[in-house]
């Protein structure tokens, strides 16, 4: 695990201790955030979609994606505070004898612990739901916090399901529209979307015959009461929950899940979905 770093809150001076997530790349190796400690921290004041995302790349496969920003609430006045990261270098060549364990293992995190990865990541050439995963259930998220990480290559499903083509999320609409589109390209029909333009700090329902969906577009893990209201939703509508997030979960959401039987789905900003858990995979093995 990576050692803490003394971050001091711009609004009261107070030095809080901080731990980089470490997320998990498509090609199975941890991204760890460059932190910029030599620039000054800044208090989020407002959040925005934008500020609430920043791009780094894979020192092992050159591939740049969107994780959440570092931030830390101060313990003494509250403050959150943004951590700078330092923007993306250019893109090295790999070594072909270091691996995605061994990257692991210098990043001071194991592929197989709950400490080990944050929100999933990956796309497949052909477009399809796949992508390496670290193994195992993987929770570890933005500030230190366990998330969710998706799961090792995704089921196709049946052969003649097509390819899913994603879409680019910007916004919290995107997340929405991504969720509502893998939903039908697993097979169920007339999913309802809200009127409106979803509130980016507020999770949004999809429904549809058979399917009850929870879409959350925040960029902090899904916790265990968000878990039990879709449970209890589905449940009420007699029909499948299942639940998408940006940023993971919690590893208590995690495990109720497991115990609860709920589909748990992680969304990079490539907009493709990627299961979390086994219920997951059983849902996208087998379809609506």
């Amino acid at each position: 695990m990576a050692e803490a770093v003394p971050v001091r809150c711009p609004a009261c001076q107070r030095e809080n201790g901080y731990i980089s997530p470490v997320f998990p790349c498509a090609c199975g190796s941890p991204v760890i955030p460059p932190l910029d400690l030599a620039a000054a921290p800044l208090p989020l004041t407002h959040r925005t979609w934008r500020d609430s995302w920043v791009a780094v790349r894979c020192g092992a496969c050159g591939r740049e994606s969107e994780w959440p920003h570092p931030e830390v609430g101060c313990g003494s006045c509250g403050t959150v505070v943004l951590v700078p990261v330092r923007p993306p270098e250019a893109p090295e060549p790999a070594e072909p004898s270091a691996g995605a364990a061994d990257a692991w293992a210098a990043a001071g995190a194991d592929p197989g612990a709950p400490e080990a990865a944050g929100a999933g990541e990956g796309v497949r050439e052909d477009g399809a739901p796949g992508g390496a995963r670290p193994g195992g259930p993987a929770p570890a998220g933005p500030g230190g916090g366990p998330a969710g990480a998706a799961r090792g290559p995704a089921a196709r499903g049946p052969a003649s399901r097509p390819p899913f083509r994603p879409v680019t999320i910007r916004t919290a609409r995107d997340a929405v529209t991504t969720a509502a589109l893998y939903l039908r390209w697993l097979g169920f029909r007339d999913v309802r979307q809200p009127d409106g333009v979803p509130i980016p700090s507020a999770a949004v329902d999809l429904r549809a015959p058979g399917v009850v969906a929870q879409v959350d577009p925040t960029t902090a893990p899904a916790g265990l009461r968000a878990v039990e209201c879709v449970w209890l939703n589905g449940l009420t509508a007699s029909a499948t929950s299942v639940y998408f997030a940006l940023a993971g979960y919690t590893e208590e959401a995690r495990g109720r899940a497991d115990d609860l039987g709920i589909p748990l789905f992680v969304m990079d900003l490539t907009g493709m979905p990627q299961p979390v858990n086994d219920p997951a995979d059983a849902l996208v093995g087998r379809g609506a």
